[in-house]
């Protein structure tokens, strides 16, 4: 249950479905009630197969690369990190690559739920750094299913939160949700410099 709920409580500061809120909203505004459930299931479906498939194969790409573990937590930490930061400073839209030519195409786009949505703004290189180091330090069997379960409850909160995303605008507002974006930011931060100096100590004990 810890372990669950360490993931959960990591993948989804680091996945940040409230940032996607007002993204979301702007590319759906004159949607139906049925078209906003479809793009969010969708959002949620393709977010959950990209974290899956980063979840297994991120190994071998560490193999092929050779890339230590060590070495790819301080890369993820460092873009965690940054992302803390964009949260912070309000700019989590543009630190995703979400500016208004992207926005423009997208508006001419059929289906939104892969990109912009899934990818970048969901499913980015955090949370995929983030999962492949998660596998290579819980690899049991029993830690395998605990993390698939949490990456399946994170998929569900995006699912949600997308679909009531129209709510939680009219309820919190353009404020209450950078107010929201910017605890959670100071959490990604944490998260990322765990990262960093954990790593760093454990390259430091191999010096001799």
């Amino acid at each position: 249950m810890e372990l669950f709920l360490y993931i959960f409580a990591a993948l989804f500061s680091v996945i940040n479905p409230l940032g996607t809120v007002p993204i979301f909203v702007g590319l759906t505004q004159d949607e139906s009630r049925s078209a906003l459930s479809r793009t969010a299931l969708w959002t949620a479906i393709n977010t959950l197969i990209i974290l899956i498939i980063s979840f297994f194969t991120g190994k071998y790409l560490l193999s092929f690369f050779g890339i230590s573990l060590n070495s790819l937590r301080i890369a993820g930490g460092l873009i965690i990190t940054s992302s803390g930061f964009a949260l912070l400073t309000g700019k989590f839209t543009k630190h995703k690559g979400i500016d208004g030519r992207v926005k423009d195409d997208a508006f001419h786009r059929d289906d939104i739920s892969l990109t912009p949505l899934a990818i970048p703004m969901l499913a980015g290189p955090g949370s995929i750094s983030l999962l492949i180091s998660y596998y290579q330090e819980h690899n049991q069997t029993i830690q395998i299913f605990t993390t698939l379960l949490a990456i399946l409850s994170v998929c569900a909160c995006v699912f949600l939160i997308l679909r009531g995303a129209h709510l939680i605008v009219k309820w919190l507002g353009a404020s209450g949700i950078n107010a929201v974006s910017r605890i959670i930011g100071f959490i990604v931060i944490a998260i990322g410099i765990e990262y960093i100096s954990s790593s760093i100590t454990d390259i430091l004990k191999l010096i001799p």
